[in-house]
């Protein structure tokens, strides 16, 4: 069944093009300073031209197009993670050029889940409890970018609720890295194809990714809590320094040093957070402590006999664990804040699942914006 086209991807007309050129290229311009993009200026868009012509119309229309195709989707997420410059219309402003587009590859469509998410992330109120996000209430929060959208789901979305219980009973993230749910939901969005546009599929793909930073943050934080929880048994010990070599630390890292780190990441943790690399990291960390207090300590030794000091399939190795304080210290701006995830190892990763977090799931964030009336 081929889906009706939703009117975002409708022709626009030349002062609707311009007007949503004029509104992007602030963004886009500074994601190209940031992640030095080279690319000839527009030079009616860098001056802000009132009323141009069609020729230049379409030339700051390629502009935007050729700076998307160079725009990276983990680059947006980190971009969006630490600038102030995209508010919720700058989102949406995103969202309907990325919509509108004739051409819609992996690329575009892995920005338009995430933005959505993005959106709903902030409009979302703090007090939102799980149960709570039904579709029919994200449809409501996505009205202004969807429109009004006939809510009946296809059978091929439950696909999507049942990786959310798989998610959710997960224990830690260990279990949810290598239990394949995140394979699954991958899965579901590729094999979506075009349908993926459909209003209600949209809508149910922005419930689900929303849902899944929740399982994420609560895993984080309870792995985080956990290990600082045996932390804490090591000192009373008396010991003081544990090998952490397969988190990427020290054979002797000091235990007084790692409660540092775990507590900057846990700042960090309530508003952005990347995957691959840094989730290995906190991973291994957590096999690290539990080791050390000798619990299972068999399995993870023939485990260490048989793997790599720093596994083959993970990034470049985390840069010095003692800039990781010094780096939280830094994290009350936003160029502080890349700077603090940068030290302590948390990088994006250009090849991560989709679930990044730039703004922290709302339960989370006590700054949230205005809550979505519910009808």
């Amino acid at each position: 069944m081929t889906p009706t086209p939703q009117p975002a991807s409708q022709p626009q007309d030349l002062a609707t093009i311009w007007a949503t050129a004029r509104h992007l290229h602030p963004i886009y311009a500074e994601l190209a300073r940031e992640f030095v993009i080279e690319l000839p200026p527009c030079a009616d868009l860098e001056a802000s031209v009132e009323a141009p012509g069609r020729e230049s119309v379409e030339q700051a229309q390629q502009w935007l197009n050729d700076m998307d195709e160079r725009i990276q989707v983990h680059q947006l997420r980190q971009f969006l993670q630490t600038s102030s410059l995209v508010d919720q219309e700058g989102l949406v402003a995103l969202l309907q050029y990325l919509l509108a587009k004739s051409v819609r590859n992996d690329s575009v469509r892995d920005k338009v889940d995430f933005l959505l998410v993005q959106y709903f992330s902030q409009v979302a109120p703090t007090e939102l409890d799980d149960n709570e996000v039904d579709v029919a209430y994200v449809a409501q929060a996505l009205e202004s970018i969807l429109g009004q959208v006939e809510l009946k789901t296809p059978v091929w979305l439950n696909s999507l609720d049942r990786v959310l219980e798989s998610a959710r009973r997960c224990r830690s993230l260990d279990e949810l890295l290598h239990g394949g749910v995140l394979e699954q939901g991958r899965k579901a969005k590729v094999q979506a194809g075009d349908l993926f546009y459909m209003p209600v599929a949209l809508i149910a793909f922005t419930r689900f990714g929303y849902l899944m930073r929740r399982v994420f943050f609560r895993l984080m934080l309870g792995d985080l809590n956990h290990i600082l929880d045996g932390l804490g048994e090591l000192e009373e010990k008396g010991i003081e320094t544990i090998d952490c070599r397969r988190a990427q630390f020290s054979a002797q890292e000091p235990v007084m040093r790692l409660r540092m780190i775990c507590q900057s990441w846990k700042v960090m943790f309530q508003a952005e957070y990347s995957s691959g690399q840094p989730l290995r990291m906190l991973v291994d960390l957590r096999a690290s402590v539990e080791q050390a207090l000798g619990r299972d300590a068999a399995a993870d030794a023939e485990a260490n006999a048989s793997a790599p000091a720093v596994p083959k399939s993970a990034p470049a190795p985390a840069k010095k664990a003692g800039d990781a304080p010094r780096a939280a210290a830094a994290a009350a701006g936003a160029s502080g804040r890349r700077a603090a995830s940068e030290r302590a190892g948390f990088t994006p990763a250009p090849d991560a699942p989709e679930f990044e977090v730039s703004a922290g799931p709302s339960d989370w964030d006590p700054d949230s914006t205005q809550p979505v009336p519910k009808k």
